[in-house]
């Protein structure tokens, strides 16, 4: 919502009709179509271009049916894949010189005001894939546990029992905190 807009601060369907306005201003359905039309050029489906991304498939068809528009770094990144600009990208279509700078400045502007996409989701995409690729380690941490636990039970020790409970603890808690270190690269990289 523009900091200059009359009815700012009012009732939401007031605020949802303001911003329906300043979505109109550029065309996201257009734009979507445009990204589908790319990404079929290069021969991708949404999930493989998804993994290319850092972002689940239901992201990019929510992009393809123009109702998100994709953050800057990630149009960034569709540019390099797709050997076109920004803003072809923002303008859904390719674009001739005379028409670049006619469009550059205001379809930048309402990228950066649209830009939906945030960090929870992609963090939440690279913690299903950790969780996916390490199944196994954490089906034998919880075997493991079990089997102390039964070991105790049979030879009625409680200190055997203490232990199986200690090794899921400890177990689960180094291989969240071996997930959390790999999502936190893959979202924030090399920045820390």
């Amino acid at each position: 919502m523009s900091n200059d807009s009359l009815f700012m601060g009012k009732t939401k369907p007031i605020e949802y009709a303001i911003i329906l306005v300043e979505v109109r201003e550029m065309n996201l359905l257009k734009i979507g179509q445009f990204i589908a039309e790319l990404r079929k050029e290069k021969n991708l489906t949404q999930e493989r271009f998804g993994e290319m991304l850092g972002v689940t498939n239901k992201t990019v068809s929510r992009w393809e049916t123009g109702k998100y528009l994709p953050p800057a770094d990630i149009l960034m990144s569709m540019s390099k894949l797709f050997d076109v600009s920004i803003n072809e990208i923002l303008t859904g279509q390719r674009l001739a010189d005379t028409e670049y700078k006619a469009t550059a400045e205001k379809n930048l502007t309402e990228a950066v005001r649209q830009s939906s996409f945030d960090r929870k989701e992609k963090m939440d995409f690279f913690k299903k894939k950790w969780r996916k690729e390490h199944i196994a380690i954490m089906i034998l941490i919880g075997i493991g546990a079990i089997a102390v636990f039964v070991i105790g039970m049979v030879l009625r020790s409680s200190l055997l029992g203490s232990m199986a409970v200690l090794v899921l603890v400890l177990g689960l808690g180094w291989r969240n905190n071996a997930m959390m270190s790999y999502v936190e690269k893959k979202v924030y990289g090399d920045k820390q």
